[in-house]
């Protein structure tokens, strides 16, 4: 009896996603945003594969998101193969070769399929069918890519130029990077580009030929990272020198526009990279106006062809507007043009330059017990709201600078302060001492909420010294 090989699928979750702040920041980016409420593109990503044609999946990650991609997955009940942690950014070419390298130590012919992890493709189910079709080519040694047929033309997007054929499969001629508009408006008109939408399916082996003929150096630098990594908790660490080593480099530059052997389906199913407000808008309804909108607080008046973007629950009116974006969180406001979409990646560069904070992170920070999100601070005072999932478990630490009052709001807390151990329930407060040792635990069923002030001279998230951590953050 034949076993049909299982495809292991590798997610790819880089990306900051600047070009939908401030929705997406570079603690929390778009491919972990609940977009429109049904969960994270990540999410979608990782149940899209979610069949009995599919291994685990492996997960390509940045060491900041590592309990993010834990935590997401646990939601949707799917486990993971591995949670590769990436010590540095380096692009895809390293991450691509890094899980062809894992994958071939225990089958140098196992199939890998690569998906970015901040895409929407509207049927789970075409994708399957196109990724099976092409199988055997992959099995034979080729790459295939899955292109998407263009409607626009769209400059922000790298092109696929083929060479015409009847089959479902075209071969590749090209890669094309993002093209001036006229040219564009050329690869619309000649019918045999597509948009590389940067998902592959191969085999290892041909992966690592492709990586030992074109790029001999990151092989042997991804290969001396994978001996020296190091497993942490449930994640795979790999080695920081020689990951940095690595070019920073796509997979595009590095093997695809260099090889000979790859072919292109283009895919059955509707497919975006929200790589834009725009590109968003297009995903929602719209009215007679063409007005879209997410969020149940958000109202047109006399408005055209609009995007109203209700993050919070925050009331947003637009009025007399047209073909504007606006995008409403707690702590920001975006009012951009729609043709001037693109150019927020450049807004965000120049906000990054003067310190602005809601680049880094929302008002919520996610952390792998819980979240705690700010709601007012002030000279010498800061006041928070915090969750602790059941079982969270925050460090034990102290603080220099500052001390802290906890009241607990619903669920039951364990806290330490130095050597004594008590629960509070709802309602119950406790004060934690400048210097004092403590820690805040939900040894119950529900999530523990409690508001936490603290005052002092400095209030600063470095002000942590941790002495003890079940989630290895001790430096």
């Amino acid at each position: 009896m034949i076993t049909r090989k299982l495809i292991t699928p590798v997610i790819i979750t880089g990306g900051s996603g600047t070009r939908l702040w401030p929705l997406s920041r570079k603690s929390y980016p778009k491919q972990f945003t609940n977009i429109f409420g049904t969960g994270s593109l990540f999410q979608e990503t990782c149940k899209r594969v979610k069949t009995d044609q599919f291994s685990k999946p492996t997960i390509m990650a940045s060491s900041n998101h590592r309990f993010l991609v834990a935590e997401q997955m646990q939601q949707i009940d799917v486990e993971p193969e591995q949670i590769i942690l990436e010590p540095v950014g380096r692009n895809t070419a390293p991450a691509i070769l890094i899980a062809s390298l894992l994958a071939a130590k225990k089958d140098k012919d196992s199939l890998l399929l690569i998906m970015p992890a901040d895409h929407v493709i509207d049927s789970s189910e075409k994708f399957r069918e196109d990724v099976n079709a092409g199988i055997e080519l992959a099995k034979n040694g080729n790459i295939v890519t899955f292109g998407v047929t263009p409607d626009t033309p769209n400059t922000g997007y790298g092109y696929i130029e083929t060479l015409p054929s009847g089959n479902k499969f075209f071969d590749v001629k090209n890669f094309v990077e993002k093209p001036s508009l006229e040219k564009a408006e050329e690869f619309l008109e000649a019918g045999n580009y597509y948009w590389n939408a940067g998902i592959f399916l191969f085999s290892a082996s041909s992966m690592i030929d492709a990586f030992e003929k074109h790029h001999p150096k990151m092989l042997d630098d991804c290969e001396k990272s994978l001996d020296k990594a190091q497993e942490d908790l449930d994640f795979l660490r790999l080695n920081e020198s020689s990951f940095a080593e690595c070019e920073n480099i796509s997979i595009d530059y590095a093997i695809m526009e260099k090889s000979s052997n790859i072919f292109c389906k283009p895919l059955s199913s509707n497919w975006s990279d929200l790589g834009s407000w725009s590109a968003l808008a297009e995903q929602l309804d719209s009215d007679d106006k063409g007005n879209s909108a997410y969020g149940n607080d958000v109202m047109f008046h006399e408005s055209d062809g609009c995007l109203g973007y209700s993050a919070d629950g925050v009331d947003l009116t637009l009025v007399g507007l047209k073909d504007t974006v606006v995008v409403a969180t707690k702590d920001s406001i975006l009012v951009v043009a729609k043709d001037k979409v693109q150019d927020i990646k450049d807004v965000v560069n120049r906000r990054k330059e003067i310190g602005c904070e809601t680049l880094e992170s929302h008002r919520r920070v996610y952390r792998p017990w819980g979240w705690y999100e700010g709601i007012e601070a002030g000279e010498r005072f800061q006041v928070k709201c915090l969750m602790v999932k059941p079982g969270g478990r925050l460090s034990l630490q102290n603080h220099h600078h500052r001390a802290e009052h906890w009241v607990t709001v619903s669920g039951t807390a364990k806290v330490t302060v130095d050597d004594e151990v008590l629960l509070l329930t709802e309602n119950e407060s406790i004060y934690i001492p400048l210097g004092a040792t403590h820690r805040l635990e939900n040894p119950g069923k529900i999530p523990v909420l409690l508001i936490e002030v603290q005052t002092g001279s400095y209030l600063g998230e470095d002000d942590i010294v941790r002495t003890e951590d079940v989630y290895g953050r001790i430096s």
